[in-house]
């Protein structure tokens, strides 16, 4: 893919080389034509406005105008161009390796009390989310997120979101061009807050009666009032200003709720407006998954009720002039028809406001699955397996490491437990990372770093990077006990679980660690749970003899010319090696 999108920058760059220069050919073109309006204008003030001088002008005005929506239009190409360029750089920094320069780590997402987020690197800094998030929009990282940190899908639906994100994946141009103009749209803090008050069925005015005064008072006032200046008749005249006068008092009386109801309108007009290209994209894009089928229904839904949101948004937005906004409410009660439109909007749409924001949410979270198989270059759709905590795969890899350093391995877990031994840096705790982060992908619909895997669906609890707490008194020692408590506690509410422990009880002596691990293992294959556990203590090893379903593999090194290598490979069996001793000597530490 990375011959795909440097060729993809090389053709738009000649496409935005070219229409940055229509724009300065048109810029120099509208500066020139000004000049001449100006000249002509005043020329035409010289010689008493003949009518030919002003028919050119006219037509010199009117060619501008033409030349400027051109000029418009091209500099929205020159951005279009930009934005792509920008989306094919991010894609190539994902395959080289650079994309842990990403500013958006899903911060916000970081929670030390989730089940794996931490350990697994799911959000942060040198995160999956990091790594592949391309949405733009708060309910697109919202969805991004929640898909990654409680990826809770049922087998249908799981099927359904892998055949979204295939068919996004083979669509390359498509979703790069709807993440562009998501990213037009941008987070706005303050969206949840609006779609919240969009919620709100509270009532403006209850009684349809007075709605229906208030809304249609404008007519009979505004038709004496010209009725009046027509035919200069001072009934009609005098009762108009009656009615002017009642206007006056209705504003007076109704001028702070009114405002506040449709408050919330101020803020929507060039949002809304931002979503109107992908809405209309979408509904005229044809898709073959179900998923995106699915979504498409609910944004189609969504197209006519957001356009009567943009034009009541668009309505307040004209009382920004203060001249305005007074001749707006003094013949049309303006406020009032506005916070009225908008109860009557809510009350038939309000139920369905997040309904439609969450499935625009989803489309950015399954583009940005669809990020994997085209930065991967070992990628796979897994298949649900009937089996219990059962997990079978070929060439599994970290999707996080990059492709020419990254080392696969066949991995079969099937309702067992593993006891991971080897020395220091021999590739243990990547390894049972590489497990967690692809079945949480898995899990979530989408492609795994694989050649092929099948899996059971389980939920990922582990415990890896515990850390101590000064302010509450906790050692790391104690810290761990809490974590693996919390693993057992999940495992008697729900089988299906699987566990990952890293350096179990690596805070205390080898006596209690071989103890504390015993019954930890004992525990755990008691409960009929999968998992695995990592140790540089040979002596955990041996609990393979004394437990049904606990089996040792480990990782291992070979010294040539007095350097250590790694080969990062999955052996069976307990490890036979230990570095300890060699790297201590390597930094001069013994000799």
């Amino acid at each position: 893919m990375l011959t795909v999108f440097e060729d993809d920058i090389k053709r738009r760059k000649v496409i935005l080389d070219k229409y940055n220069r229509a724009a300065n050919f048109m810029g120099i073109f509208k500066l020139i034509l000004l000049v001449i309006i100006c000249y002509g204008s005043y020329s035409a003030y010289k010689n008493k406005y003949p009518i030919e001088l002003l028919t050119l002008i006219g037509i010199e005005v009117v060619i501008y105008i033409i030349a400027h929506i051109f000029h418009r239009k091209t500099f929205a190409k020159i951005n279009l161009e930009e934005g792509l360029i920008a989306i094919n750089e991010k894609n190539i920094k994902r395959i080289t390796g650079e994309w842990c320069s990403f500013e958006d780590i899903g911060e916000e997402f970081i929670d030390n009390n989730h089940p794996y987020s931490i350990d697994l690197d799911i959000v942060g800094k040198k995160s999956v989310f990091q790594m592949l998030n391309s949405s733009h929009t708060y309910y697109g990282r919202k969805l991004f997120a929640k898909d990654l940190l409680n990826p809770q899908f049922s087998q249908n639906e799981i099927k359904e979101r892998q055949d979204s994100i295939t068919e996004l994946t083979d669509k390359y141009s498509w979703a790069s061009y709807m993440e562009y103009l998501f990213s037009v749209v941008g987070i706005d803090d303050s969206f949840p807050a609006l779609v919240e008050e969009l919620q709100d069925k509270k009532h403006f005015i209850e009684n349809n009666f007075v709605k229906i005064f208030l809304k249609l008072l404008w007519i009979p006032t505004c038709s004496l009032l010209v009725y009046s200046i027509l035919f200069k008749c001072l009934i009609a005249f005098n009762i108009a200003c009656g009615l002017l006068i009642l206007h006056i008092i209705l504003c007076i009386i109704g001028f702070n709720r009114a405002r506040n109801y449709v408050g919330v309108m101020r803020k929507l007009p060039k949002k809304l407006f931002r979503y109107n290209k992908i809405i209309k994209e979408i509904i005229d894009t044809d898709f073959e998954s179900i998923k995106l089928e699915k979504i498409k229904d609910i944004i189609k839904s969504s197209q006519v009720a957001l356009n009567e949101l943009y034009a009541i948004a668009n309505n307040v937005s004209q009382c920004k002039n203060g001249i305005a906004y007074i001749i707006l409410n003094l013949l049309f009660l303006w406020d009032y028809k506005n916070a009225i439109n908008l109860d009557n909007w809510k009350q038939k749409h309000s139920e369905s406001v997040d309904k439609w924001f969450t499935a625009l949410g989803e489309l950015e979270s399954l583009i940005s699955f669809s990020n994997l198989p085209r930065v991967c270059n070992n990628v796979y759709i897994p298949k649900l397996n009937e089996r219990k905590s059962c997990i079978r795969a070929i060439d599994l890899g970290h999707p996080l490491i990059n492709n020419d350093k990254r080392v696969c391995n066949d991995f079969v877990l099937d309702n067992n437990i593993y006891i991971i031994s080897g020395s220091n840096m021999s590739g243990k705790t990547t390894f049972m990372r590489t497990v967690g982060i692809n079945m949480v992908l898995a899990q979530a619909g989408s492609y795994v770093c694989a050649s092929n895997m099948s899996f059971s669906k389980m939920n990922v609890i582990t415990s890896m990077r515990v850390f101590d707490d000064l302010n509450e008194g906790i050692s790391t020692f104690y810290a761990e006990l809490k974590r693996i408590k919390m693993i057992i506690d999940k495992a008697n509410s729900n089988k299906n679980t699987l566990f990952l422990i890293d350096e179990i009880f690596r805070g205390t002596n080898s006596i209690d660690r071989l103890k504390g691990a015993e019954g930890v293992l004992k525990e755990l294959s008691k409960l009929g749970v999968a998992g695995m556990i990592t140790t540089h203590d040979l002596e955990v090893c041996r609990l393979e003899d004394n437990y049904q379903g606990i089996a040792n593999y480990s990782f291992s090194e070979n010294y040539i010319n007095d350097e250590i290598y790694f080969d990062y490979k999955l052996k069976h069996g307990k490890s036979k090696t230990t570095n300890a001793e060699y790297l201590l000597k390597k930094v001069g530490i013994i000799s």
